[in-house]
């Protein structure tokens, strides 16, 4: 060998070949909203250990697996029957993403494609089961957020268990056949014009109420007065309201001993 020849090249040729070679496996880059669990050719996978963002270096012969932690949104649209056997057509959405700390858990459990796996089949499952327990018209009514709620928590309750949280459930339509489709509506409407017509009712009842309270309390202080209204009160009444017209600078003449013991008043400028 060249003894001019440095020895260092040798082990720097072989390590440049190594990266020319194995590049691609040994830098791992996981970008924001990911994270990364690595399968070990010897330990096996590390399913505790979860890599977060950042540039990672791995043995050649290992291998990182990455999730996208972001929330991810779908849809599915499906045929289900409902409570009196008829079908429905309902487009829902949803939303869900793996938990973060357990993503380990879920490559060794279920894989990459957990979403066609998992997700899916317990978002249908969940519809079916809980509209399966409606009637077509209560879709159409104030039980559909009721009913949606109750198909989120039965879809998010199954799918933790596998590692995968489920962010909400929407149902975005429901298809009928026409004629169905039309008869609610006509029950919905017949229902609202009822509502109505219970409500004017009961505004008139409560209106003849309140002319019926005023009048009895009109009634009452009528009698309360004309019980108070003696023969004696009068005349006093008499006798006070005659004096004060007698201090006018136009009476003349007061008489005392009228009628009914009323004074009289005689003469004025």
């Amino acid at each position: 060998m060249n003894p001019s020849f440095p020895k260092w090249l040798i082990p720097a040729f072989g390590l440049f070949l190594v990266i020319i070679l194995f590049g691609s496996r040994l830098f791992v880059k996981i970008e924001s909203g990911e994270a990364g669990v690595q399968y070990d050719l010897v330990a096996g996978l590390k399913v505790d250990r979860v890599y977060d963002q950042g540039l990672k270096i791995i043995a050649p012969w290992n291998r990182m697996f990455v999730y996208s932690t972001r929330i991810q949104e779908d849809r599915s649209v499906m045929e289900v029957l409902s409570a009196n056997g008829l079908t429905i057509r309902a487009e829902l959405s949803y939303r869900y993403r793996p938990i973060e700390d357990k993503i380990g858990y879920l490559h060794n459990e279920v894989g990459e494609n957990y979403h066609e796996r998992i997700v899916i089949p317990e978002i249908r499952s969940a519809t079916r089961e809980v509209i399966g327990k409606y009637l077509p018209e209560e879709l159409y009514s104030s039980k559909r957020d009721s009913i949606q709620t109750e198909i989120f928590n039965l879809a998010a309750e199954r799918i933790k268990e596998k590692y995968i949280e489920l962010d909400a459930v929407l149902i975005r339509d429901v298809g009928l056949p026409d004629k169905l489709k039309q008869a609610i509506e006509r029950k919905l409407e017949q229902e609202q014009v009822a509502l109505e017509y219970e409500f004017r009712l009961t505004r008139a009842e409560k209106e003849a109420e309140r002319q019926r309270i005023e009048a009895e309390g009109k009634a009452a202080a009528n009698r309360i007065l004309s019980q108070s209204l003696t023969d004696k009160v009068l005349r006093d009444k008499g006798i006070e309201a005659t004096l004060r017209l007698a201090e006018s600078p136009n009476t003349k003449v007061v008489v005392v001993g009228g009628d009914d013991g009323l004074p009289l008043i005689l003469g004025s400028n």
